[in-house]
């Protein structure tokens, strides 16, 4: 580190400058200048890492999420949003897969793996005992294989438990239930055979089954393990909240990817881009409650503070007393839900004032079908806007059903919701209102049944 002892005007010198002020350049003790170019030095390095990682990005995609992923591991919010633009990018975000994941995000032709260090309960000395037996020996076959080749005392049963649940021993078997059955057999029958080769002693059905002749268990027969009796897999919704549970995150599904296409439509803003809008801003989300906190006000009122999430990323919500008594009902941990309310900020982070909240499968939208001629008349949008504001009921701020025009038809057609002052209270009256008006209308679900 250069120590400057003194500033002293030098006028016009011939070094490196970027035109400030010339008593900014600095006399040091060996007599040399130093000019204040720090600023543009750091801007041409941030300027060439930003030309790179725009290169890779654009000519190495698959790769380079895999390590920006990896990067940031450790931030599951940062990890849940850069998912969500692999997915906008076409590249699928598998869960880890014994046979081919590593330590970390590990890239699989146009598709990442996640890493087995991103499981829980699996501990880096059992990745290193399975990656070092996989690597030496080739991929396993079987659950009974898996169990047999590596170190129990390494890999723990609850490690293999972890390794089913999140997805990781779906190529041995995709009935995961069936492995949960399966394990304490073969976990018991594995640990027999590691005693018997430890002892040099053999196995009768492995000597049968292709043993070596000495009479000690031959690396194969592992067709006879047992297995428990057939059972069904876990529900899918189980099966996910299992993953969410073990890898933080959804990844071989997501409650929310059967509505992703209409949520665009009528929740545009998701809810990682929060931090991007102004305060006391209005916005329609579509979000799944991830958790749910009751609390009781002081006054004995109740109300809540949830954990929204979506496709892009979480962010906390608050639920008051006044909106809790008309929407409590609906206030519960996994639930889907369509949610209106305020963007605010406590404490340098955003939070959501959820105001009103209806279950997804309850959703129903009124379509209006216009010729983009009719679209775009006057009179016609003040006809629209009338028959609209007549069927708000009588408080407008309450109106939740959205109205969405279809303007155009077959592969030229457009879809344009109308803000939310144009929210309506009655679909099937509002329906009947507009065709009444020679508006072409219909109330339709959000999600098809």
């Amino acid at each position: 580190m250069v120590k400057i002892i003194r500033r002293k005007s030098l006028g016009i010198q011939p070094v490196y400058d970027i035109g400030v002020e010339p008593d900014h350049n600095f006399l040091l003790a060996n007599g040399q200048v130093a000019s204040n170019c720090f600023n543009k030095s750091h801007s041409t390095a941030y300027g060439f890492v930003t030309f790179q990682t725009a290169y890779l990005k654009a000519n190495y995609p698959v790769e380079y999420m895999a390590a920006l992923l990896t990067a940031n591991s450790g931030d599951q919010d940062k990890v849940q949003m850069h998912i969500a633009n692999c997915v906008a990018m076409g590249i699928e975000v598998l869960p880890p897969d014994i046979n081919k994941s590593r330590v970390d995000f590990t890239p699989e032709g146009q598709q990442i793996l996640f890493g087995l260090s991103a499981v829980r309960n699996v501990g880096l000395g059992a990745i290193e005992c399975i990656l070092q037996e996989r690597d030496e020996n080739g991929p396993f076959q079987s659950l009974a294989e898996l169990c047999d080749r590596i170190s129990l005392h390494a890999v723990n049963r609850r490690a293999l438990e972890a390794l089913i649940l999140s997805g990781a021993l779906d190529v041995f078997n995709a009935n995961r239930n069936q492995l949960m059955q399966d394990l304490p057999f073969v976990v018991e029958w594995a640990q027999g055979r590691a005693r018997d080769r430890e002892v040099g002693q053999g196995n009768l059905f492995d000597m049968f089954s292709g043993g070596s002749d000495e009479g000690i268990a031959a690396p194969g027969g592992y067709e006879t393990a047992p297995s428990a009796p057939l059972v069904p897999d876990f529900d899918p919704q189980e099966k996910l909240r299992q993953e969410k549970e073990l890898l933080g995150f959804y990844v071989s599904d997501h409650p929310l990817k059967t509505v992703q296409r209409p949520a665009r439509m009528l929740a545009p803003i998701n809810l990682a881009d929060l931090e991007a809008q102004p305060d006391n801003t209005t916005i329609s989300a579509i979000a799944m409650l991830a958790s749910v906190k009751p609390v009781v006000t002081k006054k004995g009122d109740r109300m809540a503070i949830v954990q929204l999430e979506d496709l892009s990323g979480q962010v906390e919500g608050v639920v008051f007393p006044r909106s809790f008594e008309r929407i409590g009902q609906h206030i519960i941990a996994d639930a889907r839900l369509m949610i209106w309310g305020k963007v605010d900020r406590r404490d340098d982070r955003v939070q959501l004032i959820v105001d009103d909240a209806e279950p997804i499968e309850t959703v129903r939208l009124v379509m209006v079908e216009m010729e983009p001629r009719t679209a775009a008349d006057i009179e016609q949008q003040h006809r629209l806007r009338n028959v609209i504001r007549s069927h708000q009921g009588t408080d407008s701020a309450f109106a939740r059903v959205p109205v969405v025009a279809m303007i155009g038809q077959n592969e030229n057609r457009q879809l344009v919701r109308l803000g939310a002052q144009f929210r309506v209270d009655d679909p099937e009256a509002t329906v009947n209102a507009l065709v009444k008006a020679n508006f072409k209308a219909h109330a339709t679900p959000l999600l098809p049944r």
